[in-house]
């Protein structure tokens, strides 16, 4: 669901004249998901995106040690508790006062509506909504950690070297190649259908900007391995993209080098 949520936010599903049945999915199905309304949209299209995990991304990676589970507990919990204000401060910041009504109003929306459910069955409404928030959330931001764990401190706003690729695994096929990440942050409209093609026709790309690429797993296990600091786990995966191929030891120690804090002005 949350990746038809995603291919959905980037491409509209319904044109004009039907435009306002594209309310379906985030208004009517999203709760059930653990997708407040609008939210996703805002903060992925509106906000992630221009900002490419550089540091005015609410969701970047930067100032975290991405193979250190405190660290990713600090990062999920500002966004579950942080998101309903600092989103829409955001794009007051950025004077985009659609995107503050969407980002705002989906939450108070949410939560004003499922407030008298928990006084009428607190159970049934923990189970059917506090539940699915948490959850998504959480693995929301796994997977986003997952994508963007891997940061060239040299050149942070590099898409190549900023995100991953996963391919070969069942999750694309279930997630609408969901995995081709960097070619998805490269054009982020591209539709899902195309990017495997996409990914083939700019090998000699991905090679020459050392990008990292893994086989057989997908961003939830990148993410796994990474609080468990399995390196070694993580090295069998990768693709050797280039002629040259670099040794276990060089390999990890480039891993190690792209999950360090990113803290100098080359993430502004």
């Amino acid at each position: 669901f949350i990746l038809m949520l995603h291919n959905t936010s980037h491409r509209r599903f319904f044109k004009a004249p039907f435009t306002r049945l594209n309310m379906i999915i985030p208004w009517l199905i999203g709760p059930f998901f653990g997708e407040t309304p609008e939210t996703y949209f805002a903060h992925h299209v509106g906000m992630h995106h221009p900002e490419n995990n550089l540091k005015d991304d609410l969701s970047t990676t930067l100032p975290y040690r991405r193979d250190s589970f405190i660290d990713f507990m600090r990062y999920f919990l500002r966004f579950f508790f942080g998101v309903i204000v600092e989103l829409p401060l955001y794009f007051a910041k950025k004077k985009r006062p659609k995107l503050i009504l969407m980002s705002l109003g989906g939450e108070l929306v949410f939560w004003a509506a499922i407030s008298p459910l928990l006084f009428l069955n607190w159970r049934a409404a923990v189970m059917v909504f506090v539940v699915p928030i948490v959850l998504t959330r959480f693995l929301m931001m796994a997977g986003n950690w997952g994508q963007h764990a891997f940061v060239d401190q040299a050149s942070p706003e590099n898409c190549y070297r900023n995100s991953i690729t996963c391919i070969n695994t069942i999750y694309n096929r279930r997630c609408f190649n969901d995995g081709y990440h960097i070619g998805h942050h490269v054009k982020q409209t591209r539709h899902w259908t195309e990017m495997p093609e996409d990914f083939r026709s700019n090998l000699a790309t991905y090679a020459k900007e050392k990008a990292i690429v893994f086989s057989g797993i997908d961003f939830f296990q990148v993410w796994a391995f990474l609080m468990l600091k399995r390196y070694d786990w993580l090295e069998a995966r990768m693709v050797q993209l280039s002629s040259e191929k670099a040794s276990r030891e060089d390999s990890i120690a480039m891993m190690k080098s792209r999950t360090q804090w990113v803290l100098s002005d080359s993430a502004n």
